[in-house]
């Protein structure tokens, strides 16, 4: 197919991101000799100076990471727990989209020191330098960062948050965007570490202008978990992703349900039918089960096991479309990258504050926006995801990497988008191991979502659905999808919800990078 953008071809590593300032700042810590975790860290701390919408100080991170000298892959689990006073009785009927009682504990800044006490070869304060350059002496303000701005003023008029952050809110194309207060933040962390944050004058800012919302205890006993990824087998690969809390189970699900069908061979109609239809069994299980697993059980084995996915995938009908679909609460603003080192080891990691902004909350005095994860519970008293002090709701943000049958690494990569993600993930890894598209083409292909159908919640019971198609598909499968029930809604052409970064490692053991053109970013390699 033809694509608006070229494929980097790179041999020595490289990056992918949203945002190209962020991956300037990866390509330098690569070429000064940082490992892929340092450029990693590097991008995530740039990323949420120049694009703080989608993620922050105050949001979480998962990662997952490849190591090739050891063919070793890891998940990072970096989300927060919610804080003492998080009880169901605190809330009553709902939890609050703004302000810091709708935030759990932080777990990016926790994530860069785990990962880097294990990947890491150059120091922190060499890591955080480019960040707190663009927070001291600003950054010029980009479309991207406009719209956010204006898009969410115009949601919430009365958010407090922008003067908080010290932004002029009619900010021009080019004016530079100063946030003197984060800068100062992130020296503290870069001379002081994870102390800074946790212990130190970020965490009693957040204890006192929470109003003891968040105490000492809560931000002490926080730490980044990490795991073996969730790993199933699709076609000749394996594909790591993450386990629970989040919901990457669904992810796997989908992918053993789709393997049951030689998509190749198969009209684009009866793709998308079948995608959609898997994607709907994988959020019916998800729905069923996940909750934090410090907490509860979460039998993921028993999902993703072959009595399951015969049952699911029986219950596909070719000709019609599920309409007995259960609601899934939609976040919104999310962070993926990718970076790969030139010793073959890669990271794919996302980081988020969930909806645009996280919050509208900043820590006061530091700079930095709390997320609004907390939302993510459920206050229905028997989900197995009800709100609980020290306990971590479950989450959208989900990342893939895929090897090769010797264990070598074949594939990183990833998007924002709530609930969105596993359903881009799918598309993505059926148009490169099915269709044998290339990275650009997997990534610019028209993309089609399942979402709640307008006006319905997550306190109904069950739906339709909408089915949104990017409208550069062909009427054709259109109609044919239409025929089979679906409700197809036109998005426009690069409308889907999503900005995807891609890499694939070519058997010449080349890197392959693709970015998507629905956003601002790029691929750069070295």
């Amino acid at each position: 197919m033809q694509t608006g953008r070229s494929v980097v071809y790179a041999k020595n590593g490289g990056a992918a991101a949203s945002q190209p300032l962020a991956v300037s700042a990866a390509i330098s810590i690569l070429k000064q000799g940082g490992s892929f975790i340092d450029a990693a860290i590097a991008l995530s701390a740039v990323i949420c100076v120049v694009e703080p919408g989608a993620s922050h100080l105050g949001g979480d991170a998962f990662l997952v990471t490849h190591h090739a000298a050891t063919k070793s892959n890891l998940a990072f689990n970096g989300s927060g727990e919610a804080p003492h006073g998080a009880t169901l009785a605190a809330y009553g009927t709902e939890i609050p989209l703004h302000g810091y009682k709708s935030g759990t504990v932080p777990g990016l800044v926790s994530t860069w020191f785990e990962a880097h006490q294990r990947y890491g070869n150059l120091p922190m304060a060499k890591l955080l330098e480019q960040a707190i350059d663009y927070a001291e002496n600003g950054f010029p303000a980009n479309a991207g960062f406009i719209n956010r701005m204006t898009g969410h003023l115009a949601l919430f008029p009365d958010t407090a948050i922008f003067k908080d952050l010290g932004f002029d809110v009619n900010i021009k194309l080019g004016n530079l965007i100063l946030q003197r207060e984060l800068a100062q933040s992130l020296r503290e962390i870069a001379s002081s570490g994870r102390s800074a944050f946790y212990e130190g004058r970020i965490a009693n800012q957040l204890i006192s202008g929470s109003d003891g919302w968040f105490n000492a205890e809560d931000l002490k006993a926080h730490r980044t978990r990490v795991l073996d990824p969730l790993s199933i087998k699709y076609r000749d690969l394996t594909i790591y992703g993450q386990p629970p809390p989040t919901q990457g189970m669904i992810l796997m699900e989908e992918l053993l349900i789709n393997e049951r069908f030689d998509l190749t061979s198969m009209t684009e109609a009866d793709r998308i039918h079948i995608g959609v239809e898997s994607k709907k069994a994988g959020f019916a299980d998800r729905n069923a089960i996940l909750g934090d697993p410090e907490f509860i059980e979460v039998n993921v084995s028993k999902i993703l096991s072959k009595e399951n996915i015969d049952k699911r995938t029986a219950q596909i009908s070719m000709e019609k479309a599920a309409t007995d679909i259960a609601p899934v609460s939609e976040g919104s603003d999310t962070t993926y990258f990718l970076v790969a080192d030139n010793d073959g080891n890669a990271v794919s990691w996302i980081q988020s504050v969930f909806h645009g902004f996280g919050s509208s909350w900043v820590i006061p005095g530091t700079g930095i926006i709390l997320n609004n994860r907390l939302t993510g519970f459920s206050l229905d008293p028997t989900s197995p995801n009800i709100v609980e002090p020290g306990k971590r709701p479950a989450h959208t943000l989900n990342a893939f990497t895929a090897v090769n049958p010797d264990g070598s690494l074949h594939l990183v990569g990833g998007t924002p988008g709530a609930n969105i993600q596993v359903q881009t993930n799918l598309q993505l890894i059926t148009n490169l191991v099915d269709l044998k598209m290339n990275v650009q083409e997997a990534t610019e292909a028209p993309r089609w979502q399942h979402l709640n159908a307008p006006g319905q919640s997550s306190a109904e019971e069950t739906g339709s659905g909408v089915l949104e198609i990017e409208n550069r598909v062909s009427s054709a499968v259109i109609d044919e999808l239409r025929a089979k029930g679906h409700d197809v809604k036109l998005l426009a052409a690069w409308g889907h919800g999503s900005s995807v970064q891609l890499m694939q490692v070519l058997p010449n053991k080349t890197y392959a990078f693709g970015s998507d053109p629905r956003c601002e970013g790029h691929a750069s390699g070295i």
